[in-house]
């Protein structure tokens, strides 16, 4: 079982978007049994809330269903229970690193330390450009799945 926790600074917007996304992208592959893909928040400002309703108008248009996801904060058991703690920016990296005593394992990563340039995913919150963000996610996601078959770890 690869298990993947996805990281923004509220999981309303680009983490549960990633977390979708990678459900999506498992599923279509046939490898949703090898997977176990979730995503939370550094802070606790929107814990409890559902996904932005931009995020959740955006996966419903490309068909991937988000209802019931609600957002949590990372706990420090995080860290163990996931092979793979995905943030979307720097500040998040640093928060799981805060929270979790460090990154003994080397864990943490940035999404799009995947894709074709290691850098942050823009917050759509603060840009209102959700199609920018849906396009590093999926890249990022993309770049997970291939790394993952790089290593063996999937066919």
């Amino acid at each position: 079982m690869i298990r993947i926790l996805f990281v923004c600074h509220g999981n309303i917007c680009r983490s549960p978007m990633a977390e979708f996304v990678m459900k999506d992208m498992v599923e279509k592959a046939g490898l949703s049994h090898l997977f176990e893909i979730a995503s939370a928040a550094t802070s606790t400002e929107e814990i409890g809330n559902p996904v932005y309703p931009p995020v959740r108008r955006l996966l419903n248009a490309h068909q991937i269903d988000c209802s019931g996801k609600t957002a949590r904060q990372i706990r420090k058991s995080d860290y163990s229970a996931y092979d793979l703690l995905i943030g979307m920016d720097d500040a998040n990296i640093r928060n799981m690193q805060r929270a979790f005593g460090g990154d003994p394992e080397r864990k943490i990563h940035l999404l799009l330390a995947y894709g074709r340039q290691c850098r942050s995913v823009a917050d759509p919150w603060y840009t209102r450009d959700f199609e920018a963000t849906w396009s590093d996610v999926c890249e990022g996601c993309h770049g997970i799945l291939e790394m993952l078959k790089a290593q063996g770890k999937i066919l």
